[in-house]
């Protein structure tokens, strides 16, 4: 018995090893739905949600182990990203709003505040995380694997009307539907100019202090990597200087976490405490360097160059200081140090699939749009830190607490496409419309995080007596809701994002002027910090109108706007400043009410209104309420919640003015299930 059992084992392994073959022109190519280029974050972050849907995928990484490129980078091992070990709360979803490193999973041994409780943690951990990550989750991955080159098969029986070929560095081919690209960004930027070969690039430069003691250093750049670089010798050189195009931003300023964080500023106090080190502004491409024999490198501009035999000598170059005896950068260095940041890599992708880079600041990152998808190759997705075009210097799409939530956007669209598996969503009644909003903006961490790019959709069903709740859809192709979802919305929608203010944020903005908060509810458009807006829409928005949005604006003008008051706590649950507005906001859309009534008031409605509020049509009138008793209606009389109705007895039994027990009985004999306390809203709610 066993050995027929092996057998059959044996054979079905075989049966699905030639299903998964294709030959294509002589060629055998392995197959998969699903190709995954990359094991970092966002590769296996996308690998999570297709093994948890079952589908045939695999990842192929280049080196041995996942998060490869965090085995090297940062070079001084501490992460900028936060790992906030306490919040104050124990609900989950809202603690990810403030753990930038954790991926999304079903096990809550995968939260990175279990791997380390440094609030800047060491790039180590991160490697050991994704290593776990990959293992105890059993992630198919094909290690050692580098792709090599990508290009595409026409065929009009394929999903995406092609498929993609691959091939690795032995040669060997693969063949998949779909092709998800998490490569990240790991080719540095280099500038090229005469002497750049005296540069020193950020990925081999040596990390040791020591190595600089005493020495004049040069950094180019302006990012985070320069000044981390800046940070590690600040102490031990006789100054730095550092250049760029660009002024420096400071993530406080502009909002936007790849911008310079605290963590790596040290250089800005000693610019500005005039201890020797300082940044200039200037076109890199417009430097030259020269060394003299002493192996000083010595900084002048290229046109001095130009027509010049450079190999004759620096005796022989006119030197900027010659003509201009303050010149900044006229003492010679013994280091020049390139830190100039990563950008994506363009060359395995033939040109058939027309993988081609963005333009100006997006130069370095692949066209795709805002679903994720290539401008040109459908069924091409980029995902993480390359998707980062999408959100460019907006949001955290660049980053593992962004892209975990746009990669899940991504499969979720996949899904649909593919598998006709519809939008995640749930149906609710109206009555619990403001509560589901309240909820959300108080706890999801994808709406907080991927601000203005990532929506709560709510879509209304027929005469608004139930609504549709979609988390987390990508605003950017709003007009194609249905399509992307299959999700109608024929009866209008309102739009849930999170948004800073209009004129808060910017590099020469100073965002700690005194009155810089607003409290008021009526002054909440004037928001600056982070807050939640709630747009609604008669109909879905076409494309057209997706493309005329005034500048800047993540959605086109809606019917209707509401800005939820910022908050200094972020804590959304204020019942005038907060929960009031909205649901009088909401109301006014739906022509509706939207409050809540303790079973009497609806009783008294039947009798005196010809048409109930929701919450007694969806209620009361089905049986369904606060199970009451004696005490809690005397409390909301004494409150001023309720009016105090004298039940009268006819009975004969009992004096007319004593009622004591009756309602305790009419309840008894209605059965009227328990609703939970918490729903009720003042009854009488006049404000």
């Amino acid at each position: 018995m066993a050995l027929a059992l092996a057998v059959c084992e044996t054979l079905l392994g075989l049966a699905l090893y030639a299903s998964s073959l294709h030959v294509v022109s002589g060629t055998t190519f392995l197959y998969h739905d699903y190709c995954v280029i990359g094991a970092g974050p966002s590769g296996l972050q996308a690998a999570y949600f297709l093994q948890r849907a079952g589908r045939d995928y695999v990842v192929f990484e280049r080196s041995h182990a996942p998060g490869s490129f965090f085995a090297l980078y940062p070079r001084h091992r501490k992460l900028i990203s936060i790992n906030k070990q306490y919040t104050g709360k124990s609900n989950s979803e809202f603690n990810l709003r403030h753990d930038w490193n954790s991926l999304l999973s079903h096990d809550s041994q995968l939260l990175f505040r279990r791997y380390s409780h440094d609030f800047f943690p060491d790039a180590d951990t991160m490697v050991h995380y994704l290593e776990d990550f990959a293992s105890r989750l059993k992630l198919r991955i094909q290690y050692n694997t580098a792709i090599i080159h990508v290009t595409l098969e026409k065929d009009e029986l394929a999903w995406n009307g092609h498929y993609f070929l691959l091939t690795d560095q032995d040669r060997q081919n693969y063949k998949c539907s779909s092709l998800l690209v998490a490569t990240g960004m790991w080719v540095p930027n280099v500038v090229n100019f005469p002497g750049s070969e005296y540069v020193e690039g950020y990925e081999t430069v040596s990390i040791n202090p020591e190595d600089f003691a005493g020495q004049t250093v040069l950094i180019l750049g302006r990012g985070n990597s320069a000044f981390e670089t800046a940070e590690n010798i600040l102490g031990v050189t006789n100054f730095i200087h550092m250049v760029s195009r660009s002024r420096v931003r400071l993530s406080w300023a502009t909002h936007y976490v790849g911008d310079l964080r605290a963590i790596n500023n040290g250089l800005l106090d000693t610019y500005q405490l005039k201890s020797l080190d300082g940044l200039l502004e200037g076109n890199l491409e417009d430097l030259a360097i020269v060394k003299d024999k002493k192996g000083k490198l010595h900084i002048t501009l290229r046109f001095y160059l130009e027509n010049r035999n450079i190999s004759a000598g620096i005796d022989s170059i006119t030197l900027p200081q010659d003509e201009l005896d303050n010149f900044a950068t006229r003492a010679p260095y013994d280091r020049v140090i390139r830190c100039l940041g990563w950008k994506f890599d363009f060359s395995i992708y033939n040109r058939s699939l027309k993988m081609m880079p963005g333009k100006g600041s997006k130069k370095k990152y692949p066209q795709i749009k805002p679903s994720y998808e290539s401008r040109s190759t459908r069924g091409l997705f980029v995902l993480g830190t390359a998707s980062h075009s999408v959100d460019f210097r907006k949001s955290a799409g660049g980053f593992i607490h962004g892209f975990r939530y746009t990669t899940r956007a991504v499969h979720r669209l996949l899904e649909n496409r593919h598998h006709g598996v519809p939008w995640p969503s749930t149906v609710h009644p109206v009555t619990q419309l403001t509560n589901s909003i309240i909820k959300r903006v108080n706890e999801a961490s994808g709406l907080y995080q991927m601000f203005s790019v990532l929506a709560d959709i709510i879509l209304l069903r027929e005469n608004a007596t139930t609504f549709e709740y979609l988390e987390e859809y990508p605003v950017g192709v709003l007009a194609e809701l249905e399509m992307q979802t299959g999700r109608k919305a024929p009866n209008g929608l309102f739009v849930i994002i999170m948004e800073y203010g209009r004129n808060f944020s910017g590099a020469d903005k100073d965002v700690f002027y005194y009155n810089r908060a607003v409290g008021e509810a009526q002054h909440a458009w004037q928001s600056n910090f982070l807050h939640p807006v709630v747009y609604y829409y008669k109909h879905l928005p076409t494309e057209h109108e997706m493309r005329l949005r005034p500048p800047d604006w993540p959605l086109p003008r809606p019917d209707a706007v509401h800005h939820i008051v910022e908050d200094f706590l972020t804590d959304w649950t204020a019942p005038n400043a907060h929960i009031l507005p909205l649901r009088r906001f909401l109301e006014n859309c739906l022509s509706t009410d939207l409050r809540n009534f303790f079973a009497e008031s609806c009783f008294m409605f039947a009798f005196t209104h010809q048409k109930l509020p929701p919450f007694c049509q969806q209620g009361y009138v089905r049986m369904q309420g606060l199970m009451g008793s004696e005490g809690l209606r005397r409390h909301a009389v004494e409150a001023g919640l309720l009016e105090d109705y004298a039940l009268t007895d006819f009975s004969g039994d009992r004096p007319p003015d004593s009622h004591e027990g009756s309602q305790d009985q009419l309840l008894r004999d209605h059965a009227i299930p328990v609703r939970p306390l918490q729903h009720l809203v003042n009854a009488k709610d006049e404000l």
